[in-house]
């Protein structure tokens, strides 16, 4: 696991404000709740590539990680709670699942629909656009909707504003706003800071930045991202 895999066991499971399961993303976040003494279960499980499609399975009403280890960390995190299966889950589901948008947005993926270097007008704003994100991210959307087809509530955070080397920024940008739209079509509440950690160009400023790597959001990003859970009553 990376350096954002922190995970709290709270002292008392009655007590769980929320379980929190994801990427890396996810990692500020717990560490924010455990700074701050917010009792949680939870944490990352796995890097975001692998949470985009085939990566769980449906039992009965709850679910199976194909990848054993995550499986693993999840069934730690239900025994945290005193639960034994997503479907007996009751505090809200915290899930940066999907949300790791740098991959979707790999500039090689995209190169056969680029005309000239560039993209044509209007495609990246387009429904072809919108079902080809939407069908990279089919299993994340799909965990999301099973969550939801339970009764859960589900939140979610969106993505650091940070693009790699590796990546389009455009599809980046284009590409999450699809995933939240979808998000909020299956009734999943999205908290979304981009407004308060961007510089002019909707670039993460460097306080919000993680400053040892390309990708991830500072513990300041995931203080901002707990305080609008806390503000939406988890």
């Amino acid at each position: 696991m990376t350096p954002y895999s922190t995970t709290t066991t709270p002292t008392d499971a009655a007590t769980a404000r929320f379980l929190l399961l994801g990427d890396s993303h996810a990692g500020v976040i717990g560490r924010a709740a455990k700074a701050a003494g917010i009792p949680f279960s939870g944490g990352p499980v796995g890097a975001g590539r692998e949470f985009n499609a085939e990566f769980f399975d449906r039992r009965g009403h709850d679910v199976v990680f194909r990848k054993p280890e995550t499986d693993a960390l999840y069934r730690g995190f239900l025994d945290e709670l005193g639960v034994d299966g997503l479907d007996a889950l009751t505090v809200p589901l915290v899930c940066t699942f999907g949300f790791s948008a740098h991959f979707v947005a790999t500039t090689a993926n995209w190169d056969v629909y680029r005309v000239g270097g560039g993209f044509v007008p209007g495609f990246l704003e387009s429904r072809l656009f919108d079902d080809l994100v939407r069908a990279t991210v089919r299993d994340a959307l799909a965990f999301y909707g099973h969550a939801r087809g339970l009764g859960l509530r589900v939140v979610s955070a969106m993505p650091p504003q940070r693009v790699p080397g590796m990546s389009d920024p455009v599809v980046f940008m284009a590409a999450q706003d699809v995933m939240r739209r979808a998000l909020v079509e299956l009734g999943v509440e999205v908290v979304d800071l981009r407004a308060r950690v961007t510089d002019a160009a909707g670039v993460q400023r460097p306080e919000f930045s993680e400053a040892t790597d390309a990708i991830h959001g500072s513990l300041g990003f995931g203080r901002l991202i707990l305080a609008e859970l806390l503000a939406l009553g988890l």
